[in-house]
């Protein structure tokens, strides 16, 4: 599909997603690795991913609620602001002597909560931008930004950041999302969906939700992405532990840690461009076979091997597999929603999807705890690769059902 008449509005905010999609990938990276020296806890470690993902849990919904009511735009740049400006905090802290374990957990807390903010309402603008005619163009493009910027700038970057002080590691995302923020200002327009008549936020979000769980295709996805996503939350969650150090099962350095992790990123680029090609060859339903069995790779090679090689090749496909079934199933959940509800399909979509890696996490440090590294990686990888299951309900006549009653509505 032709992506030039995707417009100029839409590249500003492809640019902005793709600045702060590098500030999340740095910070979400530096993070652990700045608390490996305050502790070499695991259970405190899976902590701190369990607190950058704890939001979805708790503020997904209202996050969904409140970008429906919203200008789309505002709400990302209310968003990115808020993270800045708690970064810079922790910054001041640490300059000044008050840096601990304790202070990047607030840290990752609270860029989780402007997350949910900013995650749902950028996935929610798009059709707004571009038409539903060009969404798969439009978030392959979006993905491709997205996974180079978070995954493959920035977790090598990150490492080198961290080696350089921690001062490098906190100050560059903070750039970053100020230069978002100046992406946003240029972009034009009102991106409020029109509202009928007064509800409460509390009628809104259960009105989100009933949609989601009424709707077979998209209930199934939920649930297929949460189960992945808790097998994933919990494998990187103590990875960090398994892969970085001499004591370690793998013993990289902090920089080849990050360009192992980068591989994930690297397929995911290249998913983001073989999305639209590979589905008109297998379909969709096809596209999701495959690329849901590469993406159980991610965690699959963890379990059979420490070698560094095999490791990084396994996150590549796994990552390639990913972004390609993100990119089959984002733009079905827009074409099915009406725009009225998006925000809130997505925010009650993401509870399930996004609100399980903080669970993930959780039963990581538990697992890590009692029973060692390796018992993760092997349970999560029988889970990852076990969701394929929901592929038997999601067929491609009721793929074809639920569009029709999309356009009936």
């Amino acid at each position: 599909m032709e992506t030039k008449g995707l417009g100029s509005t839409y590249w500003r905010l492809w640019t902005a997603a793709g600045l702060s999609s590098l500030a999340d990938g740095v910070l979400k990276v530096a993070l652990p690795l700045v608390a490996v020296g305050y502790t070499r806890s695991p259970a405190l470690i899976a902590g701190l991913a369990f607190a950058f993902t704890l939001p979805w849990l708790l503020f997904a919904l209202p996050a969904g609620a409140l970008v429906d009511r919203l200008d789309r735009r505002r709400a990302m740049l209310g968003a990115n602001l808020v993270r800045g400006g708690l970064l810079a905090v922790v910054t001041l802290m640490t300059v000044f002597g008050g840096g601990s374990i304790w202070a990047l957990y607030v840290v990752a807390a609270g860029v989780g909560f402007a997350e949910t903010v900013y995650d749902t309402a950028a996935q929610s603008i798009v059709p707004q931008v571009v038409g539903r005619e060009r969404l798969s163009a439009a978030n392959g493009r979006m993905y491709a930004a997205e996974q180079t910027a978070n995954e493959f700038a920035g977790p090598p970057l990150a490492g080198l950041l961290v080696a350089a002080g921690v001062l490098a590691a906190f100050v560059t995302p903070m750039a970053l999302w100020a230069v978002a923020v100046a992406a946003l200002l240029l972009v034009r327009g009102t991106h409020r969906i029109e509202r009928t008549g007064h509800t409460t936020l509390r009628a809104d979000i259960a009105e989100g939700l009933r949609f989601l769980v009424r709707h077979k295709v998209l209930r199934t996805f939920s649930v297929m992405v949460g189960t992945f996503n808790f097998a994933t939350g919990a494998t990187f969650a103590v990875f960090v532990l398994y892969a970085v150090g001499p004591g370690s099962a793998m013993g990289l350095s902090e920089p080849a840690f990050g360009l192992v992790m980068a591989t994930n990123a690297a397929g995911g680029l290249a998913g983001s461009f073989l999305a639209e090609p590979v589905e008109r060859r297998l379909g969709r339903i096809g596209t999701l076979w495959v690329s849901w069995l590469a993406g159980g790779l991610t965690i699959g090679v963890l379990a059979v091997t420490t070698n560094a090689v095999a490791v990084a090749a396994g996150f590549f496909l796994g990552g390639l597999g990913i972004v390609m079934s993100n990119v089959v199933m984002v733009s079905l959940r827009q074409r099915l929603t009406p725009d009225r509800l998006l925000g809130r399909l997505n925010s009650s979509y993401r509870l399930v999807a996004w609100g399980t890696k903080s669970l993930g996490a959780l039963a990581a440090g538990v697992l890590s705890q009692t029973l060692g590294l390796h018992v993760v990686f092997a349970v999560m990888a029988v889970l990852a690769f076990a969701v394929v299951a929901g592929l038997f309900v999601v067929t491609e006549n009721a793929l074809t059902a639920a569009e029709r009653e999309a356009v009936r509505a």
